[in-house]
């Protein structure tokens, strides 16, 4: 009896000890059986034929519930059947009015609207490819991502009809068809579809004309943001699509969900993480056409929404909302998303409830990505032994004043030790392909390292740094081009930006490298957005960034703002604010320069000459 009692105790305190052992043990878990179930499912799609697409998912799901809501927009409703039948209407005018063929690609310049899903389905079952672009790009940019994509076709929004106007003779050189998603157009050259749109049948598509695809095939093309250059197009292969649409799955969405789309659909995480995602759980989209900080709850509020997306500074917008009391007061269990910072982080779950956070970190390129499936603040990713065998990835040495990763004397990269930052590059193999960007053999072998851990490997330079910890949790630090090098020391903008934001004065912050005439590296710089109703203190700044940031690291100029210039996705834009540089004959915005002991005191045109002419040295 002894011997029986002495076992059901040690069986009653085993869970105990594993959890102390193990802490993620069951998180982990879970992931492992979610990814094997996922693989399985890969490989039973990839070797059906034709393919099984998201296409397929989606008519999979019009027949097992024809009438549930699929996307809420404004007032309206739309079933699954809705968007099937709309679908079809698409299709059947774009095939007798334009002759697309399978494989043709066809750009879609358009904002966040229900019409934006029928399009796409109505591509998919002609067996097009759809160029997702960013409806806030003009002239040069707009032509360059029609060009790299070879697209036959533009299918733009009435209200962009000036912005295809202005590059209509170069498209009619081209030989790009035009249509106009309005009921009439008097510009020669561009042709108004909705009304054929109505008028076309909905019948179904016959599924033999797309019966050629391959996993291989591509899907998409998603253009990167451009904050460097012009947009690349990212070839998003039926593989790739199926592997950002299963991120929902690996989060812990469910059947009953609804999930709040806000984000533009010409980006991976809208349309990808977002929309497809939506498809493959067979859950209802509450589509906006663009984020509203205000109406952000209001909106959950009303649909009941249970998923949300985030990405950039959303989740900061949100914490800068005045506070209001009935801010727990919805359904919102998860939100799924990059780029959240610690602090906004912790402050987000103690204003708005216990939403489980699942961080990840990818590039629409990129040939890894990571998932922080256990919801650890700060971390974008977890990362299991299983996961490095299948898909290889190390973190090495970077310089950043050369530019290049550092090579040892074999000519080998080294890789950085646990805890320590590092440029992330992951191993290109069968399973981790790169695809690169679609007509643009020279940027697609740019991110290409070779010889990186032995002779004759390939590597995909992913242009972040990240570090990883014992316990196998990765962290964004920054971007190789955002990290600048100043008196021989690396400074993470990230890093800098968090300490910045702990003054309550200061809402937003964005911090970059500036070049100086007789200097070598950059030097740091900071613009500011000041909280509403408060002043610049620059005496608590400078003792705290004293107190926080070693020299080297304390921004050199502080610059103030009326708002922070984001991209379409909501990254912050550095680029130009380091090509203005501190100038105040260039800058008409209220400027600091930090005076050693002194503090941050006004910038002036003297201190600038001083500065430019080397009779101040920093």
């Amino acid at each position: 009896m002894y011997v029986i009692f002495t076992v059901l105790a040690g069986l009653a305190i085993l869970p105990f000890l594993v959890y102390v052992r193990f802490p993620y043990f069951l998180h982990d878990l879970r992931y492992i059986l979610t990814g094997i179930g996922i693989g399985k499912r890969m490989g039973k799609y990839s070797s059906r034929k034709p393919i099984y697409t998201v296409l397929d998912r989606f008519l999979e799901r019009v027949n097992i519930h024809p009438h549930k809501s699929f996307i809420i927009f404004k007032n309206d409703t739309y079933s699954y059947q809705d968007a099937d039948r709309r679908s079809n209407k698409v299709a059947r005018t774009l095939s007798q009015h334009s002759k697309l063929q399978e494989g043709d690609t066809v750009a879609l310049f358009l904002g966040n609207e229900p019409v934006y899903v029928w399009i796409w389905l109505g591509l998919a079952k002609l067996g097009c490819v759809p160029a997702l672009i960013n409806h806030n790009i003009r002239t040069k940019s707009l032509l360059h991502c029609l060009s790299c994509s070879g697209a036959k076709v533009l299918i733009a929004a009435a209200e962009l009809k000036d912005a295809v106007v202005e590059v209509l003779p170069a498209l009619q050189e081209q030989n790009v068809s035009v249509f106009l998603l309005s009921k009439e157009c008097d510009t020669e050259g561009i042709e108004a579809i909705s009304d054929k749109i109505e008028k076309a049948s909905d019948e179904p598509i016959p599924p033999a004309l797309k019966s050629n695809l391959t996993i291989k095939s591509p899907a998409l093309y998603i253009y990167t943001s451009g904050t460097t250059g012009l947009p690349k197009a990212a070839v998003i292969n039926h593989e790739r699509m199926w592997l950002a649409t299963f991120l929902q799955t690996i989060a812990g969405v469910r059947e009953d969900d609804i999930i709040y789309v806000y984000l533009p659909l010409y980006h991976t995480a809208g349309f990808l993480m977002g929309l497809t995602g939506a498809i493959n759980q067979g859950i209802t989209v509450v589509l906006r056409r663009k984020f509203s900080a205000s109406q952000f709850w209001n909106d959950c509020r009303k649909h009941n929404v249970t998923v949300i997306q985030y990405i950039g500074e959303i989740m900061r917008y949100l914490c800068n909302q005045p506070k209001k009391d009935d801010e727990r007061t919805h359904k919102v269990r998860l939100a799924i998303g990059n780029g959240i910072r610690v602090d906004t982080w912790s402050e987000f779950l103690q204003r708005f409830g216990n939403i489980h956070i699942c961080e990840c970190y990818g590039a629409t390129e990129g040939n890894t990505g990571f998932v922080n499936y256990v919801g650890k603040v700060g971390a974008t990713g977890r990362v299991l032994s299983l996961q490095r065998r299948f898909q290889p990835f190390a973190l090495i040495k970077y310089d950043t004043e050369r530019g290049e990763p550092v090579r040892d004397s074999r000519g080998f990269c080294v890789e950085v030790p646990t805890g320590e930052a590092g440029l992330l590059v992951a191993k290109i193999t069968k399973r981790a392909p790169y695809t690169g960007y679609a007509n643009n053999t020279q940027q697609t072998e740019k991110k290409r390292l070779r010889d990186v851990l032995e002779k004759g490997d390939e590597y995909f330079n992913s242009g972040d740094l990240l570090r990883m910890d014992d316990e196998g949790f990765i962290y964004f630090q920054d971007r190789i081009g955002d990290t600048f090098r100043w008196k021989g020391e690396n400074v993470a903008t990230t890093e800098v930006t968090d300490v910045l934001v702990i003054l309550d004065f200061i809402e937003e912050a964005n911090v970059y490298g500036v070049k100086v005439p007789g200097h070598e590296g950059r030097i740091g710089m900071a613009s500011l957005k000041i909280t509403e109703g408060m002043e610049f203190n620059s005496t608590a700044t400078y003792d705290h960034l004293k107190a926080y940031l070693p020299s080297y690291a304390r921004p050199q100029f502080i610059r103030i703002q009326n708002s922070i210039v984001v991209t379409g996705t909501y990254k912050q834009m550095k680029v130009k604010l380091a090509e203005e540089g501190f100038d105040p004959s260039v800058i008409d915005e209220v400027m600091y320069f930090l005076d050693g002991g002194k503090g941050y005191i006004p910038m002036t045109k003297d201190i600038y000459t001083a500065i430019s002419e080397g009779s101040m040295r920093l």
